[in-house]
């Protein structure tokens, strides 16, 4: 057997040296995502399960049932409105100073919004001023969180390898069940407290928590290095004075494609988790701990679903992956709500958790790989963070607030099923008209 020299040791020494780097820099990388992207969700999910179960009660109390219902409703989706405006903001200073200052100044904004909705005064307390100011709050949130995603999904993606991108994006998105596990496993616990303590400060306890969250996210936040795509941009030129009118010049199509690709996930999600919660509770006469352990082991199984599905597009490509969430969509919408009318406690937990991977984590999955995909590294930001968010502001916002009006005028609930069934029809259409981007060089994009 030849012995190595002392030069060819060294070569052998520093390869497993870098080798081990990496590996170390990406688990810190994914660690910090994960963590960051689920104080997040927590925060913005949080209000979403206040929305659909008291705050008619504690800040439109003015109104009548289904005004104050719709009022609550439409508070939550004013969040959804702004995300947009959180998108353009930090997408365009993403695109110019880099994603991991964007990502502190979001998670701080959210964080503190959050905070101050469990330090809020109700109207019974302070009158019309309540909800002004609860609605300014949400968008705050609805703004940081618009710049979030875009942020922690770059920074995952740009980092990865080519074949890897998938996989490790989708376990960035984890972070979205998991918020969904903390922020209704904290209202669950606070509404087991008399109605009279939960209404009076039960309900604030999960708000208040959120600050501790935030400051974990932070420090873990502070050891994650730039991506390294946007230090190789940023070398070669200049970076774009304003990269969303590039966007817009030069990615037309992906920014269309982006949102058609999103519109059908956001929106089942968020039917499932505001909307049919809302249904099954007030008008199937289910009760909330039900719709709330439904909702709870729907997200609990997305652990597994939704990196699976990432790891799935790396495999067999992006596109695979949307055409069946979206027909899942579509096929799953009528049924999902005579299941649930069935009133039976364990039809309704295993409907919610099927069809919450079925039409949601083979969506979300690839998405934190494929929508980055479909633009070039100096609009990156810009262009996903716009585009994910528009669609989020149609599907996710308006989705409950449409839901509520549909069944108040139609009286049927499948005028909702309609609604759900076409916008997956968007998301077939956007996929076809989509090209296949796994494997893609980012840094030709």
């Amino acid at each position: 057997m030849a012995i190595l020299q002392s030069d060819q040791l060294d070569v052998l020494s520093a390869g497993t040296s870098d080798e081990t780097s990496e590996k170390t820099r990406m688990r810190v990388i994914m660690i910090s995502s994960v963590i960051g992207t689920t104080v997040e969700w927590y925060d913005f999910l949080l209000y979403g399960t206040a929305a659909a179960l008291l705050f008619n009660k504690l800040f439109f109390p003015a109104f009548d049932p289904f005004v104050g219902t719709i009022a609550s409703l439409a508070s939550f989706a004013a969040g959804f409105i702004a995300r947009p405006l959180g998108g353009a903001i930090f997408g365009h200073f993403g695109d110019r100073i880099g994603r991991k200052t964007m990502l502190m100044i979001t998670m701080f904004m959210m964080g503190g919004a959050t905070f101050l909705i469990g330090l809020l005064p109700t109207y019974s307390q302070i009158g019309v001023w309540a909800p002004v100011i609860l609605i300014t709050l949400r968008i705050l949130q609805g703004i940081g969180l618009g710049g979030e995603w875009g942020g922690a999904a770059l920074m995952v993606v740009e980092h990865a390898p080519p074949n890897r991108r998938g996989f490790f994006g989708g376990i960035v998105q984890v972070g979205f069940p998991l918020g969904i596990v903390l922020s209704t496993a904290a209202f669950a616990a606070v509404s087991r407290l008399p109605e009279a303590q939960f209404l009076a400060w039960g309900w604030r306890l999960p708000f208040l928590i959120s600050i501790g969250l935030v400051m974990v996210g932070l420090v873990i936040r502070l050891r994650v290095s730039e991506s390294p795509e946007f230090l190789k941009a940023m070398k070669h030129d200049a970076p774009i004075k304003m990269p969303l009118l590039e966007v817009f010049r030069s990615y037309k199509r992906s920014f269309f494609v982006s949102v058609g690709l999103k519109i059908s996930e956001v929106a089942w999600v968020y039917l499932l988790s505001v909307f049919l919660v809302m249904y099954g509770n007030k008008t199937v006469g289910i009760p909330k701990t039900v719709m709330l352990s439904g909702l709870l082991l729907a997200a609990t199984l997305e652990f597994i679903t939704v990196p699976l599905a990432g790891y799935l597009s790396d495999i067999f490509g992006r596109k695979p992956l949307y055409y069946f969430g979206a027909a899942s969509t579509v096929l799953a919408a009528f049924p999902l709500f005579w299941l649930v009318q069935s009133g039976d406690p364990m039809t309704v937990i295993i409907t919610m958790a099927v069809c919450m991977s079925l039409g949601h984590a083979t969506l979300f999955g690839p998405q934190a790989a494929c929508i980055p995909e479909l633009f070039g590294t100096k609009v990156r930001y810009s262009g996903c963070s716009l585009g994910v968010q528009v669609a989020a502001a149609i599907g996710g916002g308006l989705t409950p607030i449409a839901a509520t009006s549909l069944m108040a005028f139609t009286g049927h609930i499948e005028s909702v099923s309609c609604l759900i069934a076409l916008l997956g029809i968007f998301t077939l259409i956007a996929t076809y008209a989509a090209g296949e981007t796994s494997g893609s060089d980012l840094s030709k994009t």
